[in-house]
Protein backbone atom coordinates (compact mmCIF):
# COMPACT_ATOMS: atom_id res chain seq x y z
CA UNK A 1 0.00 0.00 0.00
CA UNK A 2 1.61 3.09 -1.15
CA UNK A 3 1.13 6.31 1.78
CA UNK A 4 3.24 9.19 2.97
CA UNK A 5 4.58 9.36 6.44
CA UNK A 6 2.05 12.32 8.00
CA UNK A 7 4.57 13.26 10.41
CA UNK A 8 6.98 14.90 7.57
CA UNK A 9 6.69 18.62 6.70
CA UNK A 10 7.23 17.72 2.99
CA UNK A 11 7.13 14.57 0.61
CA UNK A 12 10.06 14.81 -1.15
CA UNK A 13 8.94 14.21 -5.41
CA UNK A 14 11.30 12.16 -6.66
CA UNK A 15 9.96 11.80 -10.10
CA UNK A 16 10.29 15.51 -10.46
CA UNK A 17 13.88 15.34 -8.75
CA UNK A 18 14.91 13.14 -11.36
CA UNK A 19 12.92 14.44 -14.36
CA UNK A 20 13.98 18.38 -13.93
CA UNK A 21 17.44 17.76 -12.09
CA UNK A 22 21.14 16.62 -13.10
CA UNK A 23 22.00 13.59 -15.16
CA UNK A 24 24.99 12.22 -12.27
CA UNK A 25 27.74 9.49 -13.01
CA UNK A 26 25.31 7.20 -10.86
CA UNK A 27 22.81 7.84 -13.02
CA UNK A 28 24.65 6.77 -16.07
CA UNK A 29 26.22 3.75 -14.59
CA UNK A 30 23.09 2.09 -13.91
CA UNK A 31 22.01 3.05 -17.45
CA UNK A 32 25.57 1.62 -18.86
CA UNK A 33 24.36 -1.23 -16.74
CA UNK A 34 21.13 -1.38 -18.35
CA UNK A 35 22.62 -0.94 -22.02
CA UNK A 36 25.45 -3.65 -21.19
CA UNK A 37 22.96 -5.87 -20.87
CA UNK A 38 20.88 -5.57 -23.59
CA UNK A 39 24.44 -5.49 -25.48
CA UNK A 40 24.89 -8.98 -24.56
CA UNK A 41 20.73 -9.92 -25.49
CA UNK A 42 21.63 -9.20 -29.10
CA UNK A 43 24.85 -10.68 -29.03
CA UNK A 44 23.23 -13.87 -27.90
CA UNK A 45 19.96 -13.90 -29.08
CA UNK A 46 21.64 -13.54 -32.70
CA UNK A 47 24.22 -16.35 -32.17
CA UNK A 48 22.06 -18.84 -33.96
CA UNK A 49 21.32 -17.00 -36.77
CA UNK A 50 25.19 -17.51 -37.48
CA UNK A 51 25.53 -20.61 -36.47
CA UNK A 52 22.71 -21.94 -38.64
CA UNK A 53 24.39 -22.20 -41.71
CA UNK A 54 27.10 -24.10 -40.66
CA UNK A 55 25.38 -26.32 -38.54
CA UNK A 56 23.02 -27.32 -41.87
CA UNK A 57 26.39 -28.47 -43.65
CA UNK A 58 27.66 -30.15 -40.76
CA UNK A 59 24.71 -32.49 -39.98
CA UNK A 60 23.52 -32.36 -43.08
CA UNK A 61 19.93 -31.14 -42.36
CA UNK A 62 17.60 -28.80 -44.22
CA UNK A 63 16.56 -25.04 -43.90
CA UNK A 64 13.27 -26.77 -42.53
CA UNK A 65 14.68 -28.59 -40.28
CA UNK A 66 15.54 -25.56 -37.98
CA UNK A 67 12.41 -24.03 -38.01
CA UNK A 68 11.16 -25.59 -34.53
CA UNK A 69 14.82 -24.90 -33.22
CA UNK A 70 14.22 -20.73 -34.37
CA UNK A 71 10.44 -20.88 -33.27
CA UNK A 72 11.40 -21.98 -30.08
CA UNK A 73 13.46 -19.11 -29.22
CA UNK A 74 11.28 -16.84 -30.29
CA UNK A 75 8.13 -18.16 -28.51
CA UNK A 76 10.74 -17.98 -24.91
CA UNK A 77 11.39 -14.74 -26.22
CA UNK A 78 7.59 -13.81 -26.08
CA UNK A 79 6.95 -15.23 -22.65
CA UNK A 80 10.07 -13.85 -21.38
CA UNK A 81 9.05 -10.39 -22.39
CA UNK A 82 5.53 -10.62 -20.93
CA UNK A 83 6.20 -12.76 -17.55
CA UNK A 84 9.63 -10.20 -17.09
CA UNK A 85 7.36 -6.94 -17.21
CA UNK A 86 4.78 -8.31 -14.50
CA UNK A 87 7.84 -9.31 -12.66
CA UNK A 88 9.45 -6.12 -12.88
CA UNK A 89 6.45 -4.16 -11.83
CA UNK A 90 6.02 -6.53 -8.84
CA UNK A 91 9.33 -7.64 -7.69
CA UNK A 92 11.79 -4.59 -8.97
CA UNK A 93 14.00 -3.81 -12.16
CA UNK A 94 17.24 -4.97 -10.74
CA UNK A 95 15.94 -8.60 -10.29
CA UNK A 96 14.46 -9.22 -13.42
CA UNK A 97 17.58 -7.42 -15.24
CA UNK A 98 19.86 -9.87 -13.42
CA UNK A 99 17.85 -13.04 -13.65
CA UNK A 100 17.47 -12.18 -18.12
CA UNK A 101 20.86 -12.22 -18.21
CA UNK A 102 21.72 -15.16 -15.98
CA UNK A 103 18.88 -17.18 -17.91
CA UNK A 104 20.06 -16.49 -21.22
CA UNK A 105 23.75 -16.86 -20.36
CA UNK A 106 23.32 -20.00 -18.71
CA UNK A 107 21.35 -21.60 -21.56
CA UNK A 108 23.14 -20.45 -24.39
CA UNK A 109 26.37 -21.93 -22.88
CA UNK A 110 24.60 -24.96 -22.80
CA UNK A 111 23.68 -25.02 -26.09
CA UNK A 112 27.17 -26.27 -27.24
CA UNK A 113 27.42 -28.85 -26.01
CA UNK A 114 23.81 -29.96 -27.95
CA UNK A 115 23.80 -33.74 -29.02
CA UNK A 116 20.50 -32.73 -31.45
CA UNK A 117 18.17 -30.14 -33.07
CA UNK A 118 15.57 -30.99 -29.88
CA UNK A 119 17.84 -30.28 -27.24
CA UNK A 120 19.12 -27.24 -29.18
CA UNK A 121 15.41 -26.09 -29.24
CA UNK A 122 14.63 -26.82 -25.84
CA UNK A 123 17.57 -24.69 -24.69
CA UNK A 124 16.56 -21.81 -26.96
CA UNK A 125 13.51 -21.66 -25.34
CA UNK A 126 15.43 -21.34 -21.96
CA UNK A 127 17.92 -18.71 -23.92
CA UNK A 128 14.70 -17.38 -25.34
CA UNK A 129 12.88 -16.47 -21.48
CA UNK A 130 15.99 -14.51 -20.39
CA UNK A 131 16.39 -12.97 -23.85
CA UNK A 132 12.98 -11.45 -23.78
CA UNK A 133 13.00 -10.63 -20.63
CA UNK A 134 16.01 -8.51 -20.61
CA UNK A 135 14.63 -5.43 -23.21
CA UNK A 136 11.60 -4.39 -21.54
CA UNK A 137 13.18 -4.61 -17.87
CA UNK A 138 16.71 -2.62 -19.17
CA UNK A 139 14.87 0.06 -21.02
CA UNK A 140 12.27 0.84 -18.10
CA UNK A 141 15.25 0.86 -16.21
CA UNK A 142 17.04 3.46 -18.14
CA UNK A 143 14.00 5.10 -18.37
CA UNK A 144 13.46 5.44 -14.87
CA UNK A 145 16.49 6.86 -14.13
CA UNK A 146 17.32 9.48 -17.17
CA UNK A 147 16.12 12.73 -16.41
CA UNK A 148 13.32 13.84 -19.01
CA UNK A 149 15.74 16.08 -21.13
CA UNK A 150 17.73 12.89 -21.75
CA UNK A 151 15.02 9.55 -21.88
CA UNK A 152 14.85 9.64 -25.34
CA UNK A 153 17.78 9.14 -26.23
CA UNK A 154 18.72 7.29 -23.24
CA UNK A 155 16.36 4.63 -24.09
CA UNK A 156 17.25 4.62 -27.58
CA UNK A 157 20.62 4.04 -26.61
CA UNK A 158 20.11 1.17 -24.65
CA UNK A 159 17.74 -0.61 -27.66
CA UNK A 160 20.19 0.43 -30.17
CA UNK A 161 22.71 -2.49 -28.53
CA UNK A 162 20.43 -4.98 -29.53
CA UNK A 163 21.93 -4.38 -33.07
CA UNK A 164 25.37 -3.20 -31.25
CA UNK A 165 25.25 -7.12 -30.00
CA UNK A 166 24.35 -8.30 -33.02
CA UNK A 167 27.15 -6.99 -34.89
CA UNK A 168 29.40 -7.64 -31.92
CA UNK A 169 28.09 -11.44 -32.47
CA UNK A 170 28.71 -11.32 -36.34
CA UNK A 171 32.67 -10.18 -35.76
CA UNK A 172 32.88 -13.09 -33.21
CA UNK A 173 31.35 -15.59 -35.37
CA UNK A 174 33.79 -14.71 -38.22
CA UNK A 175 36.57 -15.38 -35.87
CA UNK A 176 35.52 -18.11 -34.02
CA UNK A 177 33.38 -20.49 -36.30
CA UNK A 178 36.27 -20.52 -38.70
CA UNK A 179 38.77 -21.72 -36.27
CA UNK A 180 36.57 -23.59 -33.50
CA UNK A 181 33.14 -24.36 -34.50
CA UNK A 182 29.71 -23.69 -33.61
CA UNK A 183 29.97 -25.28 -30.11
CA UNK A 184 32.55 -23.19 -29.16
CA UNK A 185 30.65 -20.24 -30.74
CA UNK A 186 28.04 -21.09 -28.05
CA UNK A 187 30.14 -21.93 -24.96
CA UNK A 188 31.89 -18.49 -25.16
CA UNK A 189 28.91 -16.70 -26.64
CA UNK A 190 27.39 -17.50 -23.25
CA UNK A 191 29.88 -17.37 -20.94
CA UNK A 192 30.37 -13.51 -20.94
CA UNK A 193 26.93 -12.84 -20.40
CA UNK A 194 27.64 -15.24 -17.04
CA UNK A 195 30.36 -12.99 -16.38
CA UNK A 196 28.05 -9.93 -16.61
CA UNK A 197 25.29 -11.15 -14.15
CA UNK A 198 27.61 -11.16 -11.60
CA UNK A 199 28.68 -7.27 -12.31
CA UNK A 200 25.10 -6.72 -12.20
CA UNK A 201 24.61 -8.30 -9.24
CA UNK A 202 27.30 -5.87 -7.47
CA UNK A 203 26.40 -2.84 -9.61
CA UNK A 204 22.47 -2.61 -10.79
CA UNK A 205 20.79 -0.54 -8.13
CA UNK A 206 16.82 -0.27 -8.00
CA UNK A 207 15.23 2.05 -9.92
CA UNK A 208 14.24 4.86 -7.50
CA UNK A 209 11.05 5.06 -9.07
CA UNK A 210 10.38 1.72 -8.29
CA UNK A 211 11.26 2.19 -4.68
CA UNK A 212 8.85 5.47 -3.90
CA UNK A 213 6.01 2.90 -4.09
CA UNK A 214 6.84 1.27 -1.42
CA UNK A 215 7.20 2.41 1.69
CA UNK A 216 8.66 -0.20 3.41
CA UNK A 217 12.10 0.50 1.51
CA UNK A 218 12.33 4.30 1.65
CA UNK A 219 15.41 4.08 3.68
CA UNK A 220 16.61 2.05 0.84
CA UNK A 221 15.70 4.93 -2.02
CA UNK A 222 16.96 7.73 0.50
CA UNK A 223 20.24 6.14 0.24
CA UNK A 224 20.01 5.70 -3.52
CA UNK A 225 19.17 9.46 -3.98
CA UNK A 226 22.20 10.55 -1.86
CA UNK A 227 24.33 8.49 -4.12
CA UNK A 228 22.30 10.58 -7.38
CA UNK A 229 23.16 13.66 -5.07
CA UNK A 230 19.80 14.33 -4.16
CA UNK A 231 20.26 13.87 -0.49
CA UNK A 232 17.00 13.53 1.43
CA UNK A 233 16.54 14.13 5.39
CA UNK A 234 16.41 11.63 7.63
CA UNK A 235 12.85 10.41 8.19
CA UNK A 236 11.67 11.73 4.61
CA UNK A 237 8.34 10.98 2.81
CA UNK A 238 8.54 9.90 -0.74
CA UNK A 239 5.55 10.68 -3.61
CA UNK A 240 5.91 10.68 -7.54
CA UNK A 241 2.84 13.26 -8.14
CA UNK A 242 2.57 13.37 -11.46
CA UNK A 243 2.49 10.00 -12.56
CA UNK A 244 0.83 8.60 -9.16
CA UNK A 245 -1.81 11.18 -9.67
CA UNK A 246 -3.24 9.43 -12.75
CA UNK A 247 -2.12 5.67 -11.60
CA UNK A 248 -5.27 4.12 -10.24
CA UNK A 249 -5.61 0.71 -11.83
CA UNK A 250 -2.27 -1.44 -12.55
CA UNK A 251 -1.34 -4.72 -14.47
CA UNK A 252 -2.72 -5.14 -18.16
CA UNK A 253 -6.17 -3.91 -17.60
CA UNK A 254 -4.53 -0.43 -17.23
CA UNK A 255 -3.17 -0.59 -20.58
CA UNK A 256 -7.12 -0.69 -22.64
CA UNK A 257 -8.54 2.32 -20.29
CA UNK A 258 -9.84 4.75 -22.61
CA UNK A 259 -6.73 7.11 -22.64
CA UNK A 260 -4.68 4.10 -23.44
CA UNK A 261 -6.89 1.72 -25.49
CA UNK A 262 -6.19 3.12 -29.25
CA UNK A 263 -2.26 3.94 -28.64
CA UNK A 264 -1.69 0.21 -26.85
CA UNK A 265 -3.41 -1.37 -29.94
CA UNK A 266 -1.87 0.27 -32.58
CA UNK A 267 2.36 0.10 -30.96
CA UNK A 268 0.64 -3.52 -30.61
CA UNK A 269 0.40 -3.85 -34.33
CA UNK A 270 3.69 -1.53 -34.81
CA UNK A 271 5.29 -4.43 -33.26
CA UNK A 272 4.18 -7.33 -34.39
CA UNK A 273 5.35 -6.27 -38.13
CA UNK A 274 8.59 -5.05 -36.90
CA UNK A 275 9.91 -8.00 -35.60
CA UNK A 276 8.25 -10.01 -38.01
CA UNK A 277 10.98 -8.21 -40.38
CA UNK A 278 13.56 -8.19 -37.98
CA UNK A 279 13.55 -11.47 -36.99
CA UNK A 280 13.68 -12.36 -40.43
CA UNK A 281 16.89 -11.23 -40.85
CA UNK A 282 18.08 -12.28 -37.46
CA UNK A 283 17.21 -15.61 -38.25
CA UNK A 284 17.07 -16.19 -41.44
CA UNK A 285 19.24 -13.26 -43.53
CA UNK A 286 22.73 -15.65 -43.27
CA UNK A 287 20.53 -18.64 -44.72
CA UNK A 288 19.04 -16.48 -47.28
CA UNK A 289 22.36 -15.66 -48.58
CA UNK A 290 23.82 -18.65 -48.36
CA UNK A 291 20.86 -20.84 -50.42
CA UNK A 292 21.88 -18.13 -53.05
CA UNK A 293 25.32 -19.27 -53.49
CA UNK A 294 27.05 -16.97 -51.44
CA UNK A 295 29.74 -18.56 -49.10
CA UNK A 296 28.97 -18.60 -45.39
CA UNK A 297 31.85 -15.85 -44.21
CA UNK A 298 30.05 -13.72 -47.21
CA UNK A 299 26.51 -14.55 -46.02
CA UNK A 300 27.29 -13.63 -42.40
CA UNK A 301 28.15 -10.42 -43.46
CA UNK A 302 25.09 -9.52 -44.69
CA UNK A 303 23.91 -9.71 -41.13
CA UNK A 304 26.71 -7.86 -39.07
CA UNK A 305 25.86 -5.00 -41.92
CA UNK A 306 22.54 -5.07 -41.32
CA UNK A 307 23.20 -4.64 -37.67
CA UNK A 308 25.69 -2.23 -38.31
CA UNK A 309 23.59 0.13 -40.02
CA UNK A 310 21.07 -0.18 -37.26
CA UNK A 311 23.79 0.66 -34.90
CA UNK A 312 23.48 4.35 -36.98
CA UNK A 313 20.19 4.52 -37.99
CA UNK A 314 18.80 4.35 -34.60
CA UNK A 315 20.73 6.82 -32.96
CA UNK A 316 20.37 9.16 -35.45
CA UNK A 317 16.11 8.64 -35.02
CA UNK A 318 16.64 9.36 -31.24
CA UNK A 319 18.75 12.46 -31.70
CA UNK A 320 15.40 13.55 -34.52
CA UNK A 321 13.08 12.59 -32.17
CA UNK A 322 14.36 14.95 -29.17
CA UNK A 323 14.12 17.90 -31.65
CA UNK A 324 11.01 16.78 -34.17
CA UNK A 325 8.74 14.70 -31.82
CA UNK A 326 8.58 10.76 -32.53
CA UNK A 327 5.39 11.06 -35.13
CA UNK A 328 7.67 11.81 -38.31
CA UNK A 329 11.25 10.58 -37.77
CA UNK A 330 9.28 7.25 -37.30
CA UNK A 331 6.97 7.52 -40.35
CA UNK A 332 10.11 8.29 -42.70
CA UNK A 333 12.33 5.74 -41.11
CA UNK A 334 9.03 2.97 -41.96
CA UNK A 335 8.99 4.54 -45.73
CA UNK A 336 13.23 4.21 -45.84
CA UNK A 337 12.77 0.34 -45.05
CA UNK A 338 10.09 -0.58 -46.84
CA UNK A 339 11.85 1.33 -50.16
CA UNK A 340 15.31 -0.10 -49.30
CA UNK A 341 13.87 -3.53 -49.38
CA UNK A 342 11.83 -3.27 -52.11
CA UNK A 343 14.62 -1.42 -54.44
CA UNK A 344 17.10 -4.52 -53.60
CA UNK A 345 14.83 -7.01 -55.28
CA UNK A 346 16.00 -5.37 -58.40
CA UNK A 347 19.49 -7.08 -58.37
CA UNK A 348 20.62 -10.44 -58.47
CA UNK A 349 22.44 -11.58 -55.21
CA UNK A 350 25.53 -13.45 -56.86
CA UNK A 351 25.76 -10.71 -59.62
CA UNK A 352 25.37 -7.46 -57.43
CA UNK A 353 27.05 -8.77 -54.13
CA UNK A 354 28.70 -5.57 -52.69
CA UNK A 355 25.40 -3.96 -53.52
CA UNK A 356 23.32 -6.06 -51.66
CA UNK A 357 25.19 -6.26 -48.44
CA UNK A 358 25.28 -2.19 -48.83
CA UNK A 359 21.94 -2.23 -49.04
CA UNK A 360 20.78 -4.52 -46.37
CA UNK A 361 22.95 -2.13 -44.02
CA UNK A 362 20.29 0.80 -45.12
CA UNK A 363 17.78 -1.16 -44.86
CA UNK A 364 19.27 -2.17 -41.20
CA UNK A 365 19.66 1.41 -40.68
CA UNK A 366 15.95 2.02 -41.01
CA UNK A 367 14.27 -1.02 -39.53
CA UNK A 368 16.72 -0.76 -36.41
CA UNK A 369 15.96 3.35 -36.20
CA UNK A 370 11.80 2.34 -36.11
CA UNK A 371 12.30 -0.60 -33.49
CA UNK A 372 14.82 0.96 -30.75
CA UNK A 373 12.46 4.22 -30.65
CA UNK A 374 9.20 2.25 -30.00
CA UNK A 375 10.45 2.12 -26.77
CA UNK A 376 11.39 5.68 -26.01
CA UNK A 377 7.56 5.84 -27.49
CA UNK A 378 6.36 3.40 -24.71
CA UNK A 379 8.39 4.98 -21.74
CA UNK A 380 6.47 8.21 -23.00
CA UNK A 381 2.81 6.65 -23.26
CA UNK A 382 2.54 4.85 -20.10
CA UNK A 383 3.31 5.48 -16.45
CA UNK A 384 5.65 4.36 -13.81
CA UNK A 385 3.26 1.82 -12.14
CA UNK A 386 2.49 0.11 -15.77
CA UNK A 387 5.31 1.29 -17.86
CA UNK A 388 7.10 -2.06 -17.42
CA UNK A 389 3.92 -4.36 -18.06
CA UNK A 390 3.30 -1.85 -20.92
CA UNK A 391 6.80 -2.43 -22.95
CA UNK A 392 6.80 -5.73 -21.92
CA UNK A 393 3.55 -6.41 -23.54
CA UNK A 394 3.93 -4.76 -26.48
CA UNK A 395 7.26 -6.95 -27.01
CA UNK A 396 5.14 -9.88 -26.02
CA UNK A 397 2.87 -8.78 -28.70
CA UNK A 398 5.00 -8.40 -31.48
CA UNK A 399 7.46 -11.85 -30.35
CA UNK A 400 4.16 -13.56 -31.92
CA UNK A 401 5.37 -11.81 -35.59
CA UNK A 402 9.24 -12.78 -34.32
CA UNK A 403 7.32 -16.53 -34.50
CA UNK A 404 5.62 -16.24 -37.39
CA UNK A 405 9.20 -14.74 -39.12
CA UNK A 406 10.45 -18.22 -38.35
CA UNK A 407 8.40 -20.59 -40.21
CA UNK A 408 7.15 -16.96 -43.16
CA UNK A 409 11.11 -17.41 -43.54
CA UNK A 410 11.76 -20.89 -44.17
CA UNK A 411 8.80 -21.02 -46.41
CA UNK A 412 9.60 -18.02 -48.56
CA UNK A 413 12.86 -18.31 -48.37
CA UNK A 414 12.15 -21.98 -49.79
CA UNK A 415 9.55 -21.08 -52.57
CA UNK A 416 10.86 -17.54 -53.34
CA UNK A 417 14.17 -17.22 -52.31
CA UNK A 418 15.79 -13.30 -52.25
CA UNK A 419 13.14 -11.80 -54.12
CA UNK A 420 10.09 -12.96 -52.07
CA UNK A 421 12.16 -12.57 -49.08
CA UNK A 422 13.00 -9.08 -49.90
CA UNK A 423 9.44 -8.41 -50.44
CA UNK A 424 8.02 -9.74 -46.92
CA UNK A 425 10.49 -7.35 -45.52
CA UNK A 426 9.08 -4.32 -47.46
CA UNK A 427 5.64 -4.89 -46.89
CA UNK A 428 5.83 -5.73 -43.07
CA UNK A 429 7.65 -1.92 -42.59
CA UNK A 430 4.66 -0.30 -44.69
CA UNK A 431 2.13 -2.43 -42.38
CA UNK A 432 4.23 -0.56 -39.81
CA UNK A 433 3.92 2.58 -41.01
CA UNK A 434 0.11 2.02 -40.84
CA UNK A 435 0.28 1.51 -37.48
CA UNK A 436 2.55 4.19 -36.04
CA UNK A 437 0.42 6.89 -37.87
CA UNK A 438 -2.68 5.41 -35.94
CA UNK A 439 -0.98 6.43 -32.35
CA UNK A 440 -2.64 9.16 -30.93
CA UNK A 441 0.18 10.39 -28.22
CA UNK A 442 3.44 10.79 -30.12
CA UNK A 443 6.14 12.12 -28.58
CA UNK A 444 6.03 15.95 -28.90
CA UNK A 445 7.86 18.35 -30.65
CA UNK A 446 9.65 20.43 -27.19
CA UNK A 447 8.77 23.65 -27.41
CA UNK A 448 11.30 26.59 -26.34
CA UNK A 449 9.93 28.04 -23.10
CA UNK A 450 9.80 26.22 -20.20
CA UNK A 451 7.49 26.22 -17.26
CA UNK A 452 4.13 25.70 -19.32
CA UNK A 453 2.37 22.95 -18.64
CA UNK A 454 -0.20 22.85 -20.78
CA UNK A 455 -3.28 20.08 -21.01
CA UNK A 456 -1.20 17.49 -21.69
CA UNK A 457 1.30 18.19 -19.64
CA UNK A 458 3.75 19.19 -21.79
CA UNK A 459 7.27 21.78 -20.35
CA UNK A 460 8.43 23.61 -22.98
CA UNK A 461 12.09 22.95 -21.99
CA UNK A 462 11.99 19.07 -21.73
CA UNK A 463 8.74 17.84 -23.32
CA UNK A 464 5.97 15.31 -21.46
CA UNK A 465 6.17 15.37 -17.62
CA UNK A 466 2.91 13.44 -16.98
CA UNK A 467 -0.73 13.24 -17.83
Amino acid sequence: MNFIDTRATTAIDVGHSIDEGPFTSFQMIAVVLAALSIVMDGFDGQLIGFAIPVIIKEWGVSQAAFVPVVAAGLIGMAIGSASAGLFADRFGRRWAVIGSVLVFGAATCAIGFAPDLLSIACLRFIAGLGVGGALPTSTTTTAEFAPLRHRTLAVTATIVCVPLGGMLAGLFASVVLPAHGWRELFIIGGAIPLALSLLLLFGLPESPRFLVRRPARWGELSRLLARMSRPSPAGAAFTDRVEQSVEQRKGMAALFETALARDTIAIWCAFFMCLLAVYSAFSWLPTMLASEGLGVAVAASGLTAYNMGGVFGALFCAVAIARFGSRWPLLVCCAGAAASALFLQQFSVRDHTSLLIAGLAVHGLFVNAVQSTMYALCAYVYPTAVRATGTASALAFGRFGAILSAFAGAVVITSGGASAYLMMLGAAMILVFVALAAVRRHIPTPRPASGDRGRYGYSGRTGYVGR
